[in-house]
């Protein structure tokens, strides 16, 4: 039965078996104080509002309790609970660090986000942002970078380079980077799953 229940953890966890994993880590509130419950509902209402399409939480069929994938646990620590980065930082770091171990896993190379140029005015609807918000971006990376040919004409059309639409996302609209590092470690999942390994599979 020990052996089933340590094989059983590492697929998910319950409530209490988490609490019990940050008191042995040591892992406290931002301050310094012991997680309770009612933190940890609140770091997985978070957690769920930010990255629903992770299904990082159910509930045990037949039963009311819930339990917490181990993937979103490790998210918990590693984004929630931590506070040596800002939470956006943290959290890009951690899918960053994910899909290495899902491209290593499945044996697949490294994809890249970036591979073409874009026109300036189909950035509005990329970063899902306003015009001007876009502008000061551009001004500001163009600024930081002057070695760099992140923007130019084409035919009279202001275009900005992949290696630029890469630098926005890493240093200026980070939850567009995130949102693009989620929707690929799903990607990534699925085909996880189509390869015989254990995901969302709750008993």
């Amino acid at each position: 039965m020990r052996i089933y229940m340590d094989e059983f953890d590492k697929i998910f966890l319950s409530y209490e078996k988490i609490l019990l994993k940050l008191k042995t880590l040591n892992i406290k509130t931002k301050n310094g104080k012991e997680i309770t419950h009612k933190d940890l509902r609140k770091a997985i209402s978070v957690m769920i509002h930010k990255h629903p399409s992770c299904r990082w939480k159910t509930e045990k069929v037949r039963s009311k309790y819930h339990f917490i994938l181990h993937e979103g646990y490790l998210w918990l620590i590693y984004v929630y609970f931590q506070s040596e980065k800002s939470q956006i930082d943290a959290d890009i770091n951690f899918f960053e660090l994910r899909i290495k171990e899902y491209e290593k896993l499945l044996n697949i190379d490294s994809k890249s986000f970036w591979n073409r140029d874009m026109p300036l005015l189909d950035l509005e609807n990329y970063f899902c942002r306003k015009q001007d918000t876009i502008n000061r971006a551009i001004t500001k990376m163009c600024k930081e970078n002057l070695e760099n040919t992140f923007k130019y004409y084409d035919n009279d059309k202001i275009m900005i380079s992949r290696e630029g639409i890469e630098w926005l996302c890493k240093n200026y609209f980070k939850r567009k980077y995130l949102q693009l590092l989620e929707d690929y470690k799903m990607e990534l999942t699925e085909k996880f799953i189509k390869a015989g390994y254990i995901y969302d599979v709750f008993l």
